[in-house]
């Protein structure tokens, strides 16, 4: 996809984080907006921010774990702007813990945003852009979806399926011979608010109070690590330029940090020689060559 001015964009988790950043770098190429978030004070701060530049906006607070509110995320869009071109499944949640000690609820928690929120946008879109034979769908997923990482079992989980759902999409677009694009996003470190994601929890996905799961001392380690690595993490606006050059020649890998390769290497050796994997640490997210 090469002509964007005019055309539309839906970013789910546009609001902030990752999002923010790839809904301002389409801005910034003429493209109207249609942003959806869960978190509706940021949502109507960052459209009145984007209408102020003049960039024609579509703010609607969606749950993309709901299929209904996926739905009308779908009908609004066709009916304010009368189709769309570039799909961002990007709304996500962070979670964690040993798995032997998370409940069902940790697990619907993460699963929801993180990969029914994929699994919706590419049903609600995908359809209409493979009939106008244009677009272009980027899928939020994580080095996560690379690489596992103990203590984060329902985040790799769900990253590892939009990996995979991508490149399932991309196979069944080629053999349809069509025109449209998919990427995958797979992230190491970015400044994003994600170790902050329980602030969206719905209620009814809440633990009951003394049944959270415990952190082991290697958990808390791991976190605290993290949030070190984050502070100098890269910005959004740097992994929404890979996000627009990916749409443009139409790559389907976007992996952000580099230095991560070393990483993938070595964990698919060790299955094509049949050996058990080697430990992965949170410094595999952060290994860039910039």
């Amino acid at each position: 996809m090469r002509d964007f001015e005019g055309k539309v964009a839906v970013v789910t988790g546009g609001a902030s984080g990752i999002g923010l950043g790839m809904a301002t770098k389409f801005a910034e190429k003429g493209m109207k907006l249609v942003l959806a978030d869960v978190e509706v004070p940021a949502l109507e701060k960052a459209a009145a921010a984007f209408e102020a530049e003049g960039t024609e906006v579509l703010a609607v607070p969606t749950d993309v774990s709901s299929e209904e509110a996926m739905d009308a995320l779908g009908a609004k869009t066709f009916e304010r702007f009368g189709g769309v071109h570039v799909v961002c499944n990007n709304a996500g949640v962070g979670g964690g813990g040993v798995m032997w000690e998370l409940t069902r609820k940790d697990w619907e928690w993460v699963m929801g945003p993180n990969l029914w929120g994929v699994i919706h946008g590419v049903r609600v879109f995908a359809k209409h852009l493979v009939e106008q034979d244009e677009g272009h769908i980027v899928n939020t997923a994580s080095m996560a979806g690379m690489l596992s990482v103990p203590g984060m079992g329902p985040y790799n989980v769900t990253k590892h399926a939009v990996v995979t759902l991508s490149e399932t999409l991309y196979s069944e677009l080629v053999a349809a011979e069509s025109k449209v694009g998919v990427s995958v996003l797979c992230p190491g470190f970015v400044n994003t608010r994600i170790f902050e994601s329980d602030r969206n929890r719905p209620e009814d996905l809440q633990n009951a109070p003394g049944t959270e799961p415990e952190m082991t001392d290697e958990d808390v380690a791991r976190r605290e690590m993290a949030a070190q690595f984050m502070k100098t993490a890269m910005p959004t606006t740097k992994v929404a330029e890979l996000v627009f050059d990916a749409i443009e020649h139409q790559k389907l890998y976007i992996l952000t940090h580099p230095g991560s390769a070393d990483s993938i290497r070595r964990r698919m050796e060790a299955i094509i020689e049949g050996r058990n994997p080697e430990p992965i640490e949170p410094t595999a997210f952060a290994s860039s060559s910039d």
